[in-house]
């Protein structure tokens, strides 16, 4: 039976490899998007709906780290665990900011100069977070090299 820091770094493990993953289908779909007349509407919805599972992934494997009870331990000094918490820290950023899009883009209405300036704040937002998400996973691989 592995014990609690065993189980907590294969949680950071896998948070590693989600947050990666993410960020991979999200450029993916960013760029069949920025190639217009590359990638067919059919396509570049298969690769937002992947985007889009790929966040759920992520979502889960944050709850997962974040529910292990050693995930809090201050004392811990090993430099894995230090980058595996600021993983955790800019996925829930990013799990936030997408959720936000998502919301506002989702309540379309009438649209203002205001709101259209809002969601594309919004949207920009996002967008940082999704690069902190990558520099984050980034820097939990240089702690943990083995991986992949």
């Amino acid at each position: 039976m592995p014990n609690k820091s065993g189980s907590l770094k294969d949680k950071a493990d896998a948070l590693y490899r989600a947050a990666a993953e993410c960020h991979r289908r999200h450029t993916s779909y960013s760029s069949l998007v920025d190639k217009e007349g590359e990638g067919s509407d059919e396509e570049q919805r298969e690769a937002l709906e992947m985007a889009f599972i790929s966040d759920d992934v992520l979502a889960t494997a944050m709850t997962a780290y974040e529910s292990a009870k050693d995930h809090v331990d201050g004392g811990n000094s090993e430099e894995w665990w230090h980058k595996s918490n600021m993983l955790w820290h800019a996925s829930k950023e990013y799990i936030r900011r997408h959720a936000n899009c998502e919301g506002m883009s989702k309540r379309l209405g009438r649209q203002s100069r205001t709101r259209l300036a809002e969601l594309t704040l919004s949207f920009d937002l996002e967008a940082s977070a999704l690069l902190a998400l990558r520099m984050a996973a980034d820097s939990y691989r240089s702690a943990r090299p083995e991986l992949e």
